[in-house]
């Protein structure tokens, strides 16, 4: 898969209390099939990654929401973690950025509790996706599809349930960065 993603530069969205391992796996399989990857957050510095609900490392962020757009990427990938989607959810510029990359048809890549995002940026309704399980009822209220499936890709939308189903959502999110823009992707 190397250089797949040669010439993409991909966001990943983060603050405070992500799931360590689903920025990293995701980040280091984006970045090892050529992409450029940027830590996108709502503060410059450090944010905190969390193994669930143990601190684990800090990660230097690359950009601020308020210094990009999603026209400077070609696809995003939204971590879970409670905190973090839920820190992200309330801050306008962030959500959207996220809501953007659908208006210009580019590949998103959530798992876990990630979709949150998605739901509060207004992309989920007539789409089939997947999350942690406490997000279905949130989901299907926001007018999703939510089935319990390792990986589901609807119109360029990539999602995953947890970390053991991260093997698949890195193999299908590069899929659909290297694809590009999809009709079928609209806000």
């Amino acid at each position: 898969m190397k250089n797949k993603l040669s010439g993409k530069k991909i966001a990943f969205l983060a603050t405070d209390g992500f799931e360590q391992v689903e920025l990293t796996k995701p980040w280091n399989a984006i970045k090892d099939a050529g992409a450029e990857v940027v830590l996108v957050s709502l503060k410059s510095g450090k944010i905190q990654g969390f193994n669930h609900a143990e601190k684990a490392d800090q990660f230097t962020v690359d950009t601020t929401v308020e210094d990009v757009s999603a026209s400077d990427f070609s696809g995003l990938v939204l971590p879970g973690g409670v905190f973090n989607p839920d820190a992200l959810r309330v801050n306008k510029k962030a959500v959207s950025f996220v809501r953007d990359f659908f208006t210009l048809h580019k590949p998103v890549a959530a798992v876990c509790h990630g979709p949150w995002m998605l739901i509060e940026a207004d992309v989920v309704r007539g789409r089939k996706l997947t999350s942690w399980p406490s997000l279905q009822t949130d989901l299907k209220n926001a007018g999703a599809t939510w089935v319990d499936e390792e990986c589901v890709c609807d119109r360029g939308l990539v999602t995953s349930r947890n970390p053991d189903d991260l093997p698949a959502f890195c193999d299908k999110t590069i899929e659909e960065f290297a694809e590009g823009k999809h009709s079928g992707q609209t806000a």
